[in-house]
């Protein structure tokens, strides 16, 4: 048991540290933790739009999701609540104050977009093959975690 006494400003940084909290029927699975956050999302959080809020947090869950991908598949999202389809994802960005969009193709090859409000948003990561003419698969996760490091991602 730690017996540390927090002076109040510890405290009050220790809850506006980011929190992530996970359970898998697997004890192996390679869930999310706050370790792997960008440097940019390890401390205290900025004021950000729910927008920004939500674009940082899919990022973190979109390159963990292709961490576990092999080199023959990529990061696909699936739509919820109706018959619109799969998204292979190849971009991602934000509106502020609240609005996410999602730009790639569909199975056919057909440009897509989806714009969604973030008290709508709903994601589900899928596993598509690459396409067979692409000697490795998009890995838009990682570019996207590279941006959040720049100063250009900072809003």
């Amino acid at each position: 048991m730690d017996n540390k006494i927090a002076t109040t400003a510890e405290a009050i940084e220790a809850d506006a540290l980011p929190r992530l909290h996970e359970v898998h029927t697997d004890p192996d699975h390679p869930g999310a933790d706050t370790s792997d956050l960008p440097a940019k999302m390890q401390g205290p959080p900025e004021q950000k739009s729910p927008a920004r809020w939500a674009y940082e947090r899919l990022i973190v869950y979109i390159k963990k999701f292709e961490e576990q991908l092999d080199d023959e598949h990529e990061v696909a999202m699936g739509f919820v609540g109706g018959d619109a389809g799969v998204l292979r994802i190849e971009g991602m960005g934000y509106f502020d104050p609240d609005l996410i969009t999602f730009y790639g193709k569909d199975p056919t090859g057909s440009k897509t977009q989806l714009i969604q409000h973030v008290s709508q948003l709903t994601v589900m990561l899928r596993a598509l093959p690459k396409h067979i003419d692409q000697p490795e698969p998009n890995r838009i996760g990682f570019q996207l975690a590279a941006d959040l490091e720049t100063d250009d991602a900072t809003g």
